[in-house]
């Protein structure tokens, strides 16, 4: 298998872990200051948030040979940083416990699989490229905010498409933090935190209103706004995931590391979408090697605990939001192409598209829910003989 490793497995790897970190650490942190735990115990929850990860990411895509990606439950840290003010942190364990619980059973029961199915692709492919727009216009907005790190990173990715395609975002990357390093944009490196963190075991305790009130929604918005997206990623890139059994691996891994401040893992999204892109490998069959390069990259930051994160921290937000964009650029193009190109389910695709675009949440759902759950009426309203998912695009 190494001797099959490429340069833009290196660079996919290494990207999907900058921006999993750096585009969401922050809500970790939000989360346990809401818990009031110590800090051995944050750095326990950093530890094995990435080891989570990466050993998830590791498992899946090696037994699959698929770029299957996990995640920390992003939306799960937002709901858990306003809802656990007050909430002892043995009772937060175990509301951890009891959505972990119920994620390893959905994955058992394999109801969540079936109903994925059900999903035309024209709507994953716009629900996907709804998600990703953001990252890509993100990309373009960072102009305002340091127009010659990005104008250099630009430049750099045109060429690339013209000399190089294969290599162009580790281009693009390398671009970047040289300019960002001769410029002086980087942060202080006085505030790196160089304590070794080790996972600290927090004993459950079980409170009924916390586990409806914390585990359920915990539960609720990790399927809808992390799991849903993860699926439609996949399949928009003209994989078949094993939902399943993706389900099942992270929820295992939720129910094992929660009392250690696992709160929540899941499919990945964004990140996925930059290892299943063709920016990752030409070969759709080869791409799975840039997920376990950022499985084992997790793994790594994990247990370099608080020292990696406060050096991810200290990087250009500009760098990091173009490097992003830039890369998912391939992905959102043909999945907007996919989703349009059939006539028939045009307005419910992009319908679906700019729902998800809006942002719109309700109940602490996000927006991708709502956006699917739309589609598919609008979709089921102009289509009512054809309830069928439409072919699967094909690999880019």
């Amino acid at each position: 298998m190494l001797s099959r490793l490429k340069l833009s497995h290196l660079a996919a790897g290494a990207i999907v872990v900058l921006v999993g970190y750096t585009s969401s650490v922050a809500i970790i942190f939000q989360a346990i200051e809401a818990v009031g735990a110590t800090q051995a115990q944050a750095n326990s929850w950093l530890v094995v948030l990435g080891l989570g990860m990466g050993l998830t990411s590791l498992i899946l895509s090696l037994w699959f040979r698929m770029p299957i990606l996990t995640a920390w439950s992003t939306p799960g840290a937002a709901l858990l940083a306003t809802g656990l003010n007050g909430v002892p942190i043995s009772e937060a364990v175990g509301a951890f416990l009891f959505c972990g619980a119920l994620l390893t059973l959905t994955g058992l029961t394999g109801w969540f699989e079936r109903l994925a199915r059900l999903i035309p692709d024209a709507l994953a492919n716009a629900l996907l490229a709804g998600i990703l727009f953001q990252f890509g216009l993100s990309a373009f907005a960072a102009l305002g905010e340091d127009a010659a790190l990005v104008g250099i990173m630009g430049a750099t990715f045109l060429a690339g498409r013209v000399m190089f395609p294969r290599y162009t975002i580790p281009a693009v990357l390398v671009a970047g933090c040289l300019w960002a390093g001769f410029s002086g944009s980087f942060g202080d490196l006085e505030a790196l935190d160089l304590s070794i963190s080790v996972p600290e075991f927090v004993a459950p305790a079980f409170s009924l209103p916390v586990l409806i009130g914390v585990g359920l929604p915990l539960y609720i918005v990790t399927m809808c706004s992390q799991n849903m997206p993860g699926v439609v990623t996949l399949r928009g890139a003209g994989y078949t995931p094993p939902v399943s059994a993706s389900l099942t691996v992270t929820g295992l891994a939720s129910l094992i590391l929660a009392p250690f401040g696992g709160f929540a893992f899941n499919l990945a999204a964004i990140t996925a979408a930059i290892c299943a892109g063709p920016e990752a490998d030409d070969d759709p069959k080869s791409r799975y090697l840039s997920s376990v390069v950022a499985g084992v990259l997790y793994c790594l930051v994990g247990l370099g605990g608080a020292t990696v994160i406060s050096l991810f921290l200290i990087a250009p937000k500009a760098l990091i939001a173009a490097v992003a964009g830039l890369a998912l650029l391939s992905t959102i193009g043909n999945s907007l192409s996919a989703a349009l190109s059939d006539s028939r389910g045009r307005e419910a695709a992009l319908i679906t598209f700019m729902m998800t675009v809006s942002g719109v949440s309700f109940f602490a759902i996000g927006a991708p829910f709502w956006a699917l759950l739309m589609g598919l009426v609008v979709n089921r309203l102009f289509n009512p003989s054809k309830p069928q998912p439409v072919r699967a695009c094909p690999v880019p």
